[in-house]
């Protein structure tokens, strides 16, 4: 358990490294509100595909050549790994898949958001991890020589999933100019999961997991040890042994935190899909509490539904449909009704006549009073 929070201590360490190197792309997007960018970005104007400055960038000799394009990603990722031009092509082209084109979406905060999201599973501890902890462990014992080969794993993995990114961005750039020559305003790429291994980009986020805890477990490993038992102990009995553990652990570190996260939170944006950090935390929640609220809303709907008395189950059915020229009409159950003698219409003619005979002769009398 010790070994395991040294070993988080070490991972938070290369996240801050990440953040450091991606402190300028504020600037960066900074840029893209000012209206030189603006007009030099402006989709009234057209070029040539190999006038733009990202295909000048990726479409060389090399390109389209499988064999000589992986060499020459291989050695990109140590200089210039993401270019002002990357990152501000690969905006365009995520803005245009998910929002409007000329949107003034914040892609800068939220490839952060997205860093923070990938952190809290790179630093989390699953049952493969504690795997992958006991088989170190055991592979540590003499006689298997692990310093020879162990730490250089980590390193290996890294370089190829650098890579691997890089040779992604000259792909897309490839794609597109075989659908167009001619660029309106900006490079416009379009982003795909099938760029990605097997199609699925989440493939990078565990790899990267599996590196830094392979090469942050054995620096925790080393270190603890060093505590425990001493410099020169049963576990480092040989100068190359520290000396290889100790410079691969730093190299990695470094390379990962300067090089290919920063290279990784940008390119794994490229995706089919956005990812559920596209909406700030309070934008988030305001949602997830609407949501609660409609459903509590439906399910007492419901419940009142259900709970109204059926009227088909009534002995007496009225009808209450309007009719032109006719009175609503009742229809009553005969069982229950109560028959009355009712008078004929000559009598209530005679009732009439009689009263106002009585009328008549009662104005007469007061006049001549």
């Amino acid at each position: 358990m010790i070994v395991l929070k040294k070993q988080n201590v070490k991972n938070r360490e290369w996240f801050h490294c990440c953040l450091g190197k991606m402190r300028k792309w504020e600037s960066w997007e900074a840029e893209t509100r000012t209206l030189e960018y603006q007009f030099s970005n402006d989709p009234r104007r057209f070029l040539l595909i190999h006038q733009t400055s990202f295909a000048r960038r990726h479409l060389r000799f090399w390109s389209e050549h499988r064999f000589l394009r992986w060499p020459a990603c291989f050695l990109r990722q140590f200089y210039a790994s993401v270019s002002k031009v990357d990152y501000f092509t690969l905006r365009h082209g995520f803005i245009t898949a998910h929002f409007s084109e000329g949107s003034n979406f914040d892609f800068q905060k939220y490839i952060k958001r997205t860093l923070e999201k990938d952190f809290g599973v790179v630093v989390g501890i699953s049952l493969w991890v504690w795997i992958l902890s006991m088989l170190f462990i055991f592979l540590n014992a003499h006689g298997f020589y692990n310093y020879l080969w162990l730490p250089f794993i980590p390193l290996l993995m890294l370089l190829l999933v650098g890579t691997q990114l890089q040779g992604i961005i000259t792909r897309m750039c490839l794609e597109s100019r075989e659908k167009s020559q001619v660029v309106r305003g900006t490079f416009l790429v379009r982003p795909s999961d099938h760029f990605f291994w097997f199609g699925w980009p989440k493939l990078l986020l565990h790899i990267m997991h599996f590196i830094l805890f392979q090469n942050s477990f054995q620096l925790a490993f080393f270190t603890w040890t060093w505590y425990k038992f001493g410099f020169r102990s049963c576990f480092h009995r040989k100068t190359e042994d520290i000396v290889i553990r100790l410079a691969m652990g730093v190299l990695v570190q470094v390379l990962c935190g300067y090089v290919t996260l920063p290279l990784y939170a940008l390119v794994t944006q490229m995706g089919t899909s956005m990812k559920k950090v596209i909406f700030p935390e309070k934008v988030v929640e305001g949602l997830k509490r609407w949501r609660a609220n409609a459903r509590r809303n439906i399910a007492l709907k419901n419940n009142y539904t259900s709970a109204r008395p059926s009227l088909d189950n009534n002995t007496t059915s009225i009808n209450t449909s309007p009719s032109f020229g006719a009175s609503p009409s009742f229809n009553l159950n005969t069982s229950h009704c109560v028959k009355f003698d009712q008078p004929s219409s000559s009598e209530y003619l005679a009732v009439e006549v009689k009263d106002e005979g009585k009328a008549n002769s009662a104005n007469r009398e007061t006049k001549d009073s």
